[in-house]
């Protein structure tokens, strides 16, 4: 008995339906994100990327790579990785054309967005507002020239506050980030790809020694 062009249209239109609710719960369903499990080498390299394409002013690529970070680095769902990247991307755009401090406080929403979202990654909740503000402290004082000891010490203090773990080894990794990025602002627009690489491998060691850190929690 032939099919009617009724019922073949609803066959289609239930199929479209099905595909369309399996990719929703596909990128909204939660998922064990971690920010404990990270590669201190594949983190480095991913974050050496995330400055060049904010260097570079690529914030569509910027916006991507936020994404892969969240997504495979952390396993954050679909979902909170784009959110989270939207936030961040944000943030960093709106904090690259200001001149001060006061202009600077647009970016806060957007931080305080990303910083919620992070929440999830950890076992316990943190004041996503506070590390809001600290991230965006320690921003302004790097542009402010502040030497890396001091701005490091603030991303420090961002770390221990989303992981709830606070200890010399933490501090040191703070400091040594915080130098990985003196090293490229000595170098500016004069930056080539062997200074990126060594960029990357001061990361690399700095979140290695985070790793240390987070370890004797």
């Amino acid at each position: 008995m032939p099919v009617s062009a009724d019922s073949d249209r609803r066959s289609r239109v239930l199929a479209v339906g099905l595909l369309i609710f399996l990719f929703v719960l596909y990128i909204a369903i939660p998922r064990n994100a971690s920010l404990w499990d990270f590669d201190p080498d594949r983190l480095a390299s991913r974050e050496t990327k995330l400055w060049r394409d904010y260097y570079d002013q690529r914030y569509p690529k910027l916006f991507f790579d936020l994404y892969l970070s969240s997504r495979r680095d952390f396993g954050f769902s679909p979902l909170d990785s784009f959110r989270m990247a939207l936030a961040a991307a944000h943030a960093a755009r709106l904090f690259q054309t200001t001149q001060s401090r006061d202009e600077a406080n647009a970016a806060l929403p957007a931080l305080e967005v990303y910083y919620r979202l992070l929440e999830k990654g950890v076992s316990t909740a943190f004041d996503y507002d506070k590390a809001a503000q600290l991230e965006l402290d320690w921003w302004q004082a790097r542009r402010d020239k502040a030497p890396p000891q001091d701005y490091g010490r603030t991303i420090a203090a961002t770390t221990a506050l989303v992981y709830g773990v606070d200890n010399p080894l933490i501090t040191e990794a703070g400091v040594m980030r915080a130098q990985a990025m003196a090293y490229r602002d000595e170098r500016g627009r004069a930056m080539t790809a062997a200074d990126w690489n060594m960029v990357q491998q001061r990361l690399a060691a700095a979140y290695g020694k985070l790793k240390q850190g987070l370890e004797q929690r």
